[in-house]
Order: structure tokens, then sequence, then C-alpha cells
């Protein structure tokens, strides 16, 4: 296929429009269950639980709540979404974890298999032992996965006892090891047991024991096949963005974000735009 032309760029206009649908800003699209909130993140593929300042990028809140900040008042409505997700924890029907940036969000399960073939991960239990040993993860986290590897799911009060890390000291270096593990999908939470001073405490487990099938199907797919993949559902969620903010949100190097670009372009999913922008082709077709 001959590269497509490159257009004048979109108008804000038509990406506050396009952004109202693919985040569901209008009150009509808002999602109002929990059954909805599962299809809208199988949709986009990956949304964020709240909005992150500077990232442009769909997330549970405004989905439910609207476009304003997350409210400070625990009896808001928009928190209602808190309960969804403490809901399907358990249920296999998404992935939840902190991922990108390191923030709490929503990944579809036919998408997961793609974050995992960009990760550090060899696909077996105990890979964060090469990690360590590499200098990618620290003490304290490879301290957390032996534990999970050995014990099985264990809540956060647990898991600091049985990781010789319940000092108050160890509770930054805990809170770390946690997010990276995460990051780099290690661990992930499965549930909330009633422990704690707050009653409220995470069940984490290893994401391989949780989700095997992701590990398998993530094996046949590529680097490049993953980032084109994941690059698209970016550019179909948010309409229209630079190269920098996809560089921005994955972390991915500069030449291989323009290689997944470029590759969208040839395939007809994407278009660059007279600014240096990249949009995605639905946002380019006239709606009916």
């Amino acid at each position: 296929m001959p590269p497509t032309r490159i257009p004048p760029s979109v108008s804000p206009a038509r990406l506050r429009a396009y952004r109202a649908r693919t985040f569901r800003l209008t009150r009509s699209l808002r999602l109002r269950t929990p059954e909805q909130a599962v299809e809208f993140v199988n949709e986009r593929g990956f949304v964020f639980f709240w909005t992150i300042e500077g990232v442009d990028l769909p997330s549970l809140w405004t989905a439910v709540a609207g476009d304003r900040p997350v409210a400070s008042e625990h009896d808001d409505p928009g928190h209602i979404t808190w309960g969804w997700k403490d809901a399907q924890l358990g249920r296999k029907r998404w992935f939840y974890g902190k991922l990108l940036r390191g923030k709490s969000m929503m990944v579809s399960l036919r998408t997961l298999p793609y974050f995992y073939a960009l990760s550090d991960r060899l696909g077996d239990l105990d890979d964060f032992e090469l990690a360590y040993e590499s200098g990618r993860l620290s003490r304290e986290a490879r301290a957390v996965a032996d534990v999970l590897l050995r014990h099985g799911a264990q809540h956060t009060v647990a898991l600091r006892r049985l990781a010789h890390l319940s000092s108050e000291s160890s509770k930054a270096p805990f809170d770390k090891a946690i997010s990276d593990l995460q990051r780099g999908l290690w661990v992930l939470p499965i549930g909330v047991a009633e422990a704690g001073a707050w009653r409220y405490a995470f069940i984490y487990e290893l994401v391989d024991r949780w989700y095997p099938g992701v590990v398998r199907k993530a094996r046949r797919i590529t680097r490049a096949e993953a980032q084109r993949h994941l690059a698209r559902l970016y550019l179909d969620s948010v309409g229209a963005a630079p190269s920098s903010a996809v560089r921005g949100l994955f972390r991915w190097p500069a030449p291989e974000v323009e290689a997944a670009l470029q590759a969208l372009r040839t395939g007809g999913a994407a278009l660059q735009l007279a600014d240096g922008a990249w949009a995605t082709m639905r946002l380019m077709k006239p709606r009916a």
C-alpha cells in the first residue's frame, strides 16, 4: 500500500468530539454498571483507573464521573469505581495493577499478552532472580517475589512479614518493590483482605501463576508486533497525538516508536498529520 498523504491537522473541535466518544465523556455514554466497565476496558484495550495529569488516555473515573477532577469526598458518586475495581480483582476479567508510568490501570485480557511480550519476563516463575542479579530489581522486590513463589498468594501484611519488611523503615522500600514488580508484570493484586490497621489490604499473586494463558500467548508475539498493536490502541483511544506522547506513555526508544507508527501508516491504520502528530484513521473518517 502506498503511504497515505499527509493531510492538514485535525481541528481541535473534531478531536474533542472524538475523545468525548472514546473517553465516554458524554452523559449518554457514561458507565453505570460493572458489566459496562468491563466492556469499556475490552473496547479500549487499556485505561487508567484515575485520570493522570499530563497524560491523555481514557480512565474509568472519567467514563463514570465525567471530565472533572477525582473528588476528595469519599461519598462522591464517581467513587463507585473503587467498589467495581475491588469486586473484579478475583474474577479474571481484566488485569488491574500499576503498569504504565507506574499508575493503576485496567488492561483487557486480550491486550495483556502484548504488554507481557514487551516486558523483561522470560516466562519462568523465578525469572525475577535474573532481574535481581542484573540490577533490574531491588533486594526487597526479590524478597517479595520469592515469598509469593514459595508461599502462594499473600495479603500485604503477611507478605511484609514473610519478606522481613514489616518495620516502619521498610514501608517505602516495600511499596517501591510492589510497584516495580507490578510494572514488570511479575505480580498483581488479585483480591482484598480485611487485614491491617485499615482492614483493607491487597492480596498479591504472581502474574504467571494467575494468568498462565497470557504467558503462552505472549511467546508468539514479537516486540515489533506488540508495539504496533499497543500504539494503534492508544491512537484509537486518543484520536491524535505527537510521537513524543507515545514515547512518554510507553517509554520505548524513539526509533522503535517511529517504526511502530510508520508500520501503522503503511497498513492504513494511522497517518501523520501536517504538524507531525499522528492520528488514527478512525478520526479521519466522516461519521455517518
